[in-house]
């Protein structure tokens, strides 16, 4: 009768070393991972244009299409882009509903961090 090789490895290594208890397992608090659109702008989601005006000033960017307006707010550090849309109401100001932030190089910056720096540049100001 054959044995297959990885049952008979598996007895080889069953009769190895002594009969201690494998350490328990410990498990880590899991770590949540940041994703594009968290509410790292919590001062930018869902303000109306003039509340970003009065944080970042004015913008050097201003488009309307359609329905949609994108303000792009820059600083020495970073640019946001923040996209207002009207309520589905129909009724009340157009808020921001999704935003994104990149360094002047175009790579990423974590949102809060160019939020705080271009309120800090316009404080400077």
């Amino acid at each position: 009768m054959r044995v297959p090789i990885a049952a008979a490895l598996l007895t080889l290594l069953a009769g190895c070393g002594g009969a201690t208890a494998p350490p328990p397992v410990v498990r880590a608090a899991p770590i949540p991972v940041p994703q594009p659109g968290m509410a790292a702008l919590t001062t930018v989601m869902g303000a109306s244009a003039n509340a970003l005006i009065a944080q970042f000033g004015r913008p050097q960017l201003d488009v309307t299409e359609g329905a949609a307006r994108k303000l792009q707010f820059g600083g020495p550090i970073c640019v946001l882009d923040a996209y207002l849309y009207p309520p589905k109401s129909g009724r009340g100001d157009a808020t921001v509903t999704f935003a994104e932030t990149r360094q002047r190089d175009g790579k990423p910056i974590d949102q809060s961090s160019c939020a705080a720096a271009l309120r800090a540049s316009r404080a400077g100001k």
